[in-house]
C-alpha cells in the first residue's frame, strides 16, 4: 500500500523585495513531497481573498488534494515580508493574525491523520491558541510524527517546543535552532554530535536531522551519518530546508539507505537555493 503523508500548518505569501511567491514551511514540504511522487495531503486555512484563491489554485494545479483547506471569512491569507542579508539568508516579518492562525479541527481531520503514515508539522503554527489546540489534537492521533523546528521571533515558546519534541519521532533543526534549544535544555557541550545525542535522549526521539548550511548535514538514527554540502550559485535559502526534509521523508518511505537519501536531499536543497522562491519546478529523476 502506498504510504501517505499529511502536512499541517501555514500557507502564505512570501513577499521578497522584488517579487512574491507562495510559501509557508509545511506547504513547501507538501509541495516537494508531491513533486517526489509521495501521496500528500495538506491541512491549512487561507482567507476568502484573492491571495487565498491563488494558493488553492496553486495546489489544484499540482494535482494534490485541497479538500482539507479551510477558508476564513474574517482573517486574511497569511503574508511574510522577507529580506535577504549579504549571505542570502532570510529575515522574516510575519503578519499576525492571519487565516492560518485559526485552523480548526474538522470532522474528517482525525481520520485522515490516523490513516496517514507520516504527520509533518512545525512550531510556528502554534503561535495562536486556535491552531495550537488543533495541532495538539491531531498529534495525539498521528503515527510517525515529524517536527520541523522553525524558530521565528517573537514566537518562541520553549515549553511548547520541548513538549512537541517529546511527542515526535523525528526532529529537524538548523544550526541556530539546535544551539538555542540545547542551551535552554541545559546541554553543556561544544560538540554538535553530543547535542544531538542529548536531545535524542531527553526527548526520546529516534531520528534527529541537522542542517548546517555550507557544512552539510548530520543525520542521527542511533548512528551518525554525514553528508557534505554541494556548492551552488546561491540566490536565497528560503525553502531549502523544506525541500531537504521532503527528500528525507521520501527516502524513508522508499526504504533506501541513509547515505543515498542524504545525498539526494542535499542535491535537491542546493537546487532550491539556486532558484528564486521555495518551490521551483523539477523532475524527481534529476536527483
Amino acid at each position: 500500500m502506498k504510504k501517505k503523508v499529511v502536512c499541517f500548518g501555514e500557507a502564505l505569501w512570501d513577499n521578497f523585495p522584488d517579487y512574491k511567491e507562495i510559501g509557508g514551511a509545511p506547504l513547501n514540504v507538501a509541495y516537494h513531497l508531491n513533486q517526489l511522487g509521495v501521496d500528500t495531503q495538506f491541512i491549512t486555512k487561507v482567507g476568502g481573498d484573492e491571495m487565498g484563491r491563488q494558493i488553492i489554485e496553486f495546489i489544484d494545479e499540482l494535482g494534490f488534494d485541497n479538500s482539507l483547506i479551510q477558508i476564513d471569512k474574517k482573517f486574511n491569507t497569511g503574508e511574510v515580508n522577507i529580506s535577504l542579508d549579504k549571505s542570502k539568508s532570510a529575515n522574516y516579518i510575519i503578519k499576525y493574525p492571519s487565516a492560518w492562525d485559526k485552523i480548526q479541527v474538522l470532522d474528517n481531520y482525525i481520520e485522515v491523520v490516523e490513516n496517514s503514515d507520516f504527520f509533518v508539522f512545525g512550531s510556528l503554527v502554534s503561535r495562536d491558541k486556535v491552531s495550537k489546540e488543533t495541532l495538539l489534537k491531531l498529534i495525539s492521533h498521528a503515527n510517525f510524527k515529524v517536527f520541523d523546528v522553525n524558530i521565528r521571533e517573537p514566537y518562541y515558546d520553549f515549553d511548547l517546543i520541548s513538549f512537541l519534541m517529546q511527542e515526535s519521532n523525528m526532529i529537524k533543526f538548523n544550526e541556530e535552532e539546535i544551539e538555542r534549544i540545547s542551551k535552554d535544555l541545559g546541554i553543556v557541550s561544544n560538540s554538535i554530535e553530543n547535542k544531538m545525542l542529548e536531545i535524542s535522549k531527553i526527548t526520546n526521539t529516534e531520528f534527529i536531522c541537522l542542517t548546517l548550511g555550507d557544512n552539510g548535514v548530520i543525520f542521527y538514527d542511533s548512528k551518525f551519518h554525514y553528508q557534505d554540502a554541494i556548492k551552488t550559485k546561491l540566490l536565497n535559502t528560503v525553502g531549502a530546508g523544506d525541500s531537504f526534509l521532503a527528500m528525507i521523508i521520501e527516502g524513508m518511505i522508499s526504504n533506501i539507505s541513509v547515505k543515498l537519501f542524504l545525498k539526494r536531499a542535499v542535491n535537491l536543497s542546493a537546487y532550491v537555493c539556486s532558484k528564486n522562491g521555495p518551490n521551483p519546478e523539477y523532475n524527481k529523476d534529476q536527483f
